[in-house]
């Protein structure tokens, strides 16, 4: 086992082979919650053939501006080759921006990011990745690297890392292999020089050091951010959020080995996303709300409660003061072995107004309900305050209800008293993953144009109101 690994394991008290396990597990969550890239295998590019079985070539009379939007919907591998089809191709892929997903150059070469990559397969993924930057001279648009083993060739690493910079990256997703991983080593500070930034994802990292960085550092484009089980610490998410001017969305996955503290200054955030993170604090824990804590830009929210827990829940009403706009919030029912006390209604109707509650949030998605009297009580609060809510999404977790008559028994409890709004749109259903087996998925945060849709293909629906 590698020393590395036998060393976090000691840390944290746990055995080296679940720590292995846990860390696989963290990385299959990772894969599944960041965002696909643009571009698909599925893409193609064929000869049409007349009755005499002659080929037609009648897409390269197309204009240069065209052919070059077909090569940038093609997998790497299938836009690099279109060089050998006619001089009239060559320039094309040169001037076209690309987008690299390494993924595409497995020997499997599908969309799906694998599991487990063989340390072969590795390391010539990430030699092709060093040619495809050297060789192309034009502009990048996205590089999805996802499926190498980074921390065994952290020289080619930082030298793609200056090509992006160099042509300019708009899109980019390093997510590094777990293990062997050297956690005392921070990722190139490189990265605090790709000003033409739009999205960004960093998962198995140590993050850069910002301290002594110049001043002029900054994402003046980045609009998305992800980390994902990357090792932070306060004052550099401090530093990235006071350089990114117009950020629009934060997403945190697979956080286990550091508490998150959390302080959102910011006027053009509009969605946080927390999973799988150990939080200590966000913006005000205990701090009395006032203006210059709150978050006005917020619109979605996305974060996991155990309501078995006293702590978690009392920080709650806190917490979503500090976004009096949020209108989208999502709700993620967390088991505890250690269960602190259940706070009934009484403490939600003795907590005060809460503005995004009355005013705002027009959709409530509450997963994994399993009927305990403390999510009962936030439910109940909720639907009896909540004057513009639209639409509510109420998942049962695997397994705790057994018919559609009991679902229908417990809501129809929760809608017995009165109603902030006149009317609101139920949809019940159970998940169909067992405890642990849920994969949340980014996209459900700040995509949501069906709110149904997810709970269409995640679980079985029971019934709608």
């Amino acid at each position: 086992m590698h020393p590395e690994m036998v060393s976090m394991a000691r840390s944290q008290r746990m055995d080296p082979q679940e720590l292995e396990a846990l860390m696989g597990r963290v990385l299959s969550y990772i894969h599944h919650a960041i965002p696909d890239p643009p571009v698909s295998v599925d893409g193609d590019l064929c000869i049409l053939f007349d009755a005499q079985g002659r080929g037609l070539d009648r897409i390269s009379g197309l204009p240069d501006a065209l052919l070059r939007n077909i090569v940038l919907r093609l997998p790497v591998k299938d836009a690099a080759r279109t060089t050998a089809l006619s001089r009239r191709w060559r320039p094309i892929w040169y001037s076209a921006p690309l987008i690299l997903v390494d993924s595409h150059l497995l020997p499997a070469g599908d969309d799906k990011i694998p599991k487990h990559v063989e340390r072969e397969d590795s390391t010539a993924v990430a030699a092709a990745v060093s040619c495809i930057l050297a060789a192309h001279p034009g502009p990048i648009r996205c590089a999805h690297l996802t499926c190498c083993y980074m921390d065994e060739f952290r020289g080619q690493v930082a030298r793609w890392l200056q090509h992006l910079t160099v042509k300019g990256v708009q899109e980019l997703f390093l997510i590094n292999r777990p293990w062997p991983l050297d956690l005392r080593r921070h990722m190139p500070a490189t990265i605090f020089s790709m000003a033409t930034l739009t999205r960004l994802y960093l998962g198995f990292w140590r993050f850069p050091d910002t301290f002594g960085l110049p001043r002029g550092a900054a994402f003046p484009y980045l609009r998305e951010l992800g980390l994902c089980c990357v090792i932070i610490d306060d004052r550099d998410i401090d530093y990235i959020l006071a350089r990114s001017p117009v950020l629009d969305i934060l997403c945190f996955e697979g956080h286990l080995f550091t508490s998150l503290k959390l302080r959102l200054v910011s006027q053009s955030l509009r969605c946080l996303q927390l999973h799988g993170c150990k939080v200590e604090s966000i913006t005000v824990a205990g701090i009395p709300v006032n203006p210059s804590s709150m978050v006005p830009s917020l619109e979605t929210l996305a974060l996991p409660v155990q309501f078995g827990v006293r702590n978690d829940v009392k920080l709650l009403p806190s917490f979503l003061r500090c976004f009096p706009n949020l209108k989208t919030l999502h709700i993620l029912c967390k088991t505890t072995t250690e269960s602190t006390g259940r706070l009934n209604l009484k403490f939600w109707q003795e907590s005060g107004a809460i503005e995004c509650i009355q005013s705002h949030i027009t959709m409530l998605a509450f997963h994994d309900f399993r009927g305990e009297r403390s999510e009962l009580a936030f439910l109940k609060f909720f639907i009896e305050n909540a004057q513009m809510l639209k639409t509510l999404v109420l998942q049962f977790a695997h397994g705790y209800v057994s018919s559609e008559t009991e679902a229908k028994s417990q809501v129809n409890a929760l809608f017995s008293g009165k109603r902030g709004a006149a009317s609101c749109k139920v949809m019940v259903c159970q998940n169909r993953l067992e405890e642990g087996g849920d994969f949340w998925d980014f996209k459900r945060g700040f995509d949501y144009s069906d709110p149904f849709a997810l709970f269409r293909c995640q679980g079985h629906c029971l019934f709608t109101v």
